[in-house]
């Protein structure tokens, strides 16, 4: 692998156990806060909230090299998680988690742009999987041992860990990253045109209705596991091991069907499988048996989406690729908090802890048809880019 597509790939490892880790040590952390699960929930929201503002502040820096942009978003990375594992308590932990979610999507915006920059010709897609690699490499083995860590010493060494793979990727970056200079600068309102066409917002919208509808069952996968299958706490470290497979597996088969196949099919056709194993898993959830092989497919299929249309997105924002970069990420952390928030209402309501896996189905089902809609209005029939 190219050295500096290794270093974004750590970044991206850095930000997977960041974003991920508290869905697998969210009752720890409301035990030890003396708050409740639901409450816990609102710090993956936070996370989310701070995706969703650093990615647009990209704006700002926009005429800065990319190369200079992705070491000072390392740096936040460290120094937000840093903070996060320091926090004395309830609060100063949701602002700690706002602020280290603030690089997520501008990383993941510019990463991807830098990653096509840094492939050979029509290994584009490949590139930006690889990069995304870094985040199921942190859900097959950096969730698992924080989990473990968090169960066996403290939730604190897990955003500890989050923050020295951060500090780690800024010596790397300014090792091997070659520079990279900005996009050329269209003026701020130019940045914004590709938003007049419809691809972007079919891009948009199926990651953001579509993941939300995948999150609602992820965000309380916890206490799913423990409360309703019947897990120990302590099974859970093994758990994320194969959620994190399951992750792993879907990036890397996404990114290598997309060398075949259009982007936005491969897309469509692995979240649109999730409607059906969600309605497995709400049905079998107090099987463990049959919950770890459904996890395990749900999670693949999840992360199958990412590469091909973070990719994607670069060739449909022609003259704002850094902002519809960030756009992708703003869709997909937007998910994230509004399904904790949707997932924590069910679960206030008495329906349970598998009730969020039933009821993101129906946004499962819209979000894969604007897909479905771009593949066929858009991408059939046409080279692959």
């Amino acid at each position: 692998m190219n050295k500096a597509l290794f270093a974004l790939s750590l970044g991206t490892f850095a930000l997977g156990i960041a974003e991920f880790v508290i869905m697998g040590i969210l009752s720890n952390i409301a035990d030890s806060l003396g708050i409740t699960v639901s409450t816990a929930g609102n710090l993956i929201s936070a996370y989310a909230s701070g995706v969703c503002l650093g990615a647009l502040a990209l704006l700002r820096v926009r005429r800065f090299p990319l190369s200079r942009i992705m070491i000072l978003l390392a740096a936040t990375i460290c120094v937000g998680n840093i903070l996060a594992a320091a926090s004395p308590g309830y609060y100063t932990l949701l602002v700690a988690r706002f602020i280290s979610g603030l690089p997520h999507g501008a990383y993941f915006g510019v990463g991807a742009i830098v990653a096509r920059k840094l492939a050979r010709p029509g290994r584009e897609v490949q590139a930006v999987a690889l990069m995304i690699a870094g985040m199921t490499v942190a859900n097959l083995v950096g969730v698992p041992l924080g989990t473990w860590l968090a169960n066996m010493l403290s939730w604190r060494l897990a955003f500890l860990a989050a923050g020295i793979s951060g500090g780690a990727t800024y010596v790397l970056l300014r090792l091997w990253m070659p520079r990279i200079d900005p996009l050329p600068d269209n003026g701020l309102r130019g940045q914004f045109r590709f938003l007049r066409t419809l691809p972007p917002w079919l891009i948009f919208g199926g990651i953001f209705i579509g993941q939300t509808g995948i999150y609602c069952w992820y965000s309380y996968i916890d206490p799913m596991l423990t409360q309703v299958t019947g897990f120990r706490p302590d099974d859970l470290s093994w758990l994320m091991l194969v959620s994190g497979i399951g992750m792993f597996i879907g990036n890397l088969l996404a990114g290598r069907l997309a060398i075949r196949y259009k982007p936005a099919l491969v897309a469509a056709l692995m979240q649109s499988s999730t409607m059906l194993l969600l309605l497995c898993i709400f049905l079998a959830s107090g099987s463990q048996l049959l919950i770890v092989p459904l996890m395990l497919l749900c999670t693949t299929a999840m992360f199958g989406s990412g590469g091909p249309l973070q990719s994607s997105i670069v060739v449909y924002s022609r003259g704002g690729e850094m902002l519809g970069a960030a756009l992708i990420q703003i869709a997909y952390n937007a998910a994230n908090a509004i399904a904790a928030g949707i997932g924590g209402a069910v679960i206030r309501a008495g329906y349970g802890y598998t009730a969020p896996a039933l009821a993101g189905i129906p946004l499962v089902a819209v979000g894969s048809a604007m897909i479905f809609t771009l593949y066929f209005k858009r991408e059939r029939g046409r080279p692959l880019e």
